[in-house]
C-alpha cells in the first residue's frame, strides 16, 4: 500500500493527547485510547505494540520514515493504524477539527457541561444532600463571624477530600445566597495554556447550575474569543465540577462564572495574542463584576503539593517526606496570606519544588476578592498506603 494518496495531515501524523487505559479480553491485554474531550462516541482499542508505534506520531516524521525506523517489511498495518486514529479524531487535522466543531455545537445546544466527576455522589438528590449534610456536620465549626468573600478548598475526589470541602463550606453554610459564584480551577487535561472560561452552565446530580450570562457577555465584549477558544478543556476537567453540588446544596441554583487558570509562574507558551494570561483575565473579570454589581462568592478549587513516585520522585513518601512537604506548604500558605503576588514571586524563585498545581487560581481569586484577611481553617495530606502519591490541600476563607 502506497503513502502517495494519504491526506496531507496523515503524511506526518501528530497524535492528540490520549490516556491509555488497560483493558483485558479473552486473557489478552489491550489499551483503550481515552480522549479527554470525548470527541468520538466510542473508544478506540489497540494492542500494546500499536501504542508503542504511536509514540513516533509527533508530526515530525513521515509515515515512510517511521516505517523505516521500525524496519517494517509491510507498511499496510501502519497505514491502517494512522487512518483509524484519524477516524476517531485522535490525530491533529481536519477530522479532529470537524469533531471539535460538532462537540462545541452540541454543548452550546445543551447549554451546559454534563455531570462528570460529581456522578460519584450517586443519582438520588435526597441521598446526596444527606451525605453532604453529614460531611458538613462532621467538620469543625471555625466560628468565623466576619463576612466571607471567598473560599479556598481542594479538588480531590470526595473520598479523600470531603473533610477539606466540608470545613470550607461549613463557614458559609448560614450565609445569604450570593448573586453569583466565581469558581476558578486548574486545567489538568486540556490544551489551552491561557485562561479558559466557560460560557456554559454545569450539570450535577442536583440539577443545572446556569452560567452568569451577563458577566460572560461583558467579558466577551472586552476579549472576543480569547477566553473561550479552548472551551472543550472543561469537558474532562473535574476541578470546577466537584464544587457545584456543594454550592447547590447550600444556595440552590446560583449563576456561575467558571474558568480554568494556568500557573502564572510558567506564563503563556506562545504570547501571540490568541489567549489571555492570568493578570489580564483578572483585570477584565474584575471590571465586569464591578459593572454588573451584586454580591459575588469566590472559590479557588486548589490542591497544593504533589509528591511521590506517581509524580516522578524516586522514593516512596515516608514520614520525613510528609514533614518536609508540610513545612513547605505552610511556608507557601504564609506567603499567600501575605498577598497573592508574594506567593507567585516565591514560587517563581523556588521553581515550585513540590508541584503545587493551583498557584494560578489561588492568586487570581485573592486578587479578585481583595480580602481584608485570610484565615487557615484546615490542612491535610492525602497519601496512599504504599506512599506512591501525596497530595496536600487546605481549607481557607477570604474575609470580606
Amino acid at each position: 500500500m502506497s503513502t502517495a494518496n494519504l491526506a496531507e495531515h496523515l503524511q506526518r501524523p501528530a497524535l492528540r493527547r490520549v490516556h491509555p487505559v488497560p483493558l483485558q479480553k479473552d486473557n489478552q491485554v489491550f489499551l483503550g485510547l481515552q480522549d479527554p474531550c470525548m470527541l468520538y462516541p466510542q473508544m478506540m482499542v489497540v494492542p500494546p505494540q500499536a501504542f508503542q508505534v504511536m509514540q513516533f506520531f509527533n508530526g515530525e516524521r513521515s509515515v515512510d520514515e517511521i516505517a523505516g525506523t521500525l524496519k517494517l517489511a509491510d507498511i499496510t498495518p501502519l497505514l491502517e493504524l494512522v487512518k483509524k486514529l484519524d477516524e476517531f479524531g485522535l490525530l491533529w487535522g481536519p477530522t479532529c477539527e470537524s469533531l471539535e466543531d460538532k462537540k462545541k455545537a452540541d454543548l452550546q445546544a445543551s447549554g451546559a457541561f454534563a455531570a462528570g466527576a460529581t456522578r460519584s455522589l450517586g443519582e438520588d438528590p435526597a441521598v446526596i444532600r444527606a451525605q453532604l449534610e453529614k460531611w458538613l456536620d462532621e467538620a469543625e465549626d471555625a466560628e468565623i463571624d466576619e463576612p466571607i468573600a471567598g473560599l479556598v478548598a481542594c479538588h480531590l475526589d470526595y473520598g479523600r477530600g470531603h473533610p477539606v470541602y466540608a470545613s470550607s463550606y461549613r463557614t458559609i453554610a448560614k450565609a445569604a445566597k450570593p448573586d453569583r459564584v466565581v469558581i476558578l480551577g486548574t486545567n489538568h487535561f486540556g490544551l489551552g495554556d491561557g485562561v479558559v472560561m466557560s460560557d456554559l452552565g454545569f450539570e450535577s446530580p442536583l440539577g443545572r447550575m446556569p452560567v452568569d450570562a451577563g458577566i460572560v457577555e461583558r467579558v466577551r465584549a472586552q476579549t472576543g474569543r480569547k477566553l473561550f477558544v479552548d472551551i472543550l478543556d472543561h469537558v474532562p476537567e473535574h476541578s470546577i465540577q466537584l464544587h457545584i453540588p456543594w454550592v447547590q446544596h447550600l444556595f440552590g441554583s446560583v449563576p456561575v462564572v467558571a474558568a480554568l487558570v494556568p500557573d502564572p509562574v510558567v506564563g503563556l507558551l506562545s504570547d501571540d495574542g490568541e489567549r489571555l494570561g492570568v493578570d489580564d483575565f483578572v483585570s477584565v473579570l474584575g471590571s465586569a463584576l464591578a459593572a454588573e454589581g451584586g454580591r459575588t462568592l469566590f472559590i479557588a478549587s486548589a490542591d497544593m503539593s504533589h509528591v511521590g513516585p506517581a509524580f516522578g520522585e524516586p522514593t516512596a513518601v515516608g514520614d520525613q517526606r510528609r514533614r518536609e512537604v508540610e513545612a513547605h506548604d505552610r511556608a507557601m500558605m504564609k506567603e499567600f496570606i501575605a498577598g497573592p503576588d508574594q506567593l507567585v514571586a516565591r514560587m517563581r524563585e523556588l521553581k515550585n519544588p513540590t508541584r503545587w498545581c493551583s498557584v494560578g487560581c489561588m492568586s487570581a481569586v485573592a486578587k479578585l476578592a481583595k480580602p481584608s484577611g485570610v484565615e487557615l481553617i484546615d490542612y491535610r495530606q492525602a497519601v496512599d498506603e504504599q506512599g506512591n502519591a501525596l497530595v496536600s490541600s487546605a481549607s481557607m476563607v477570604l474575609l470580606a
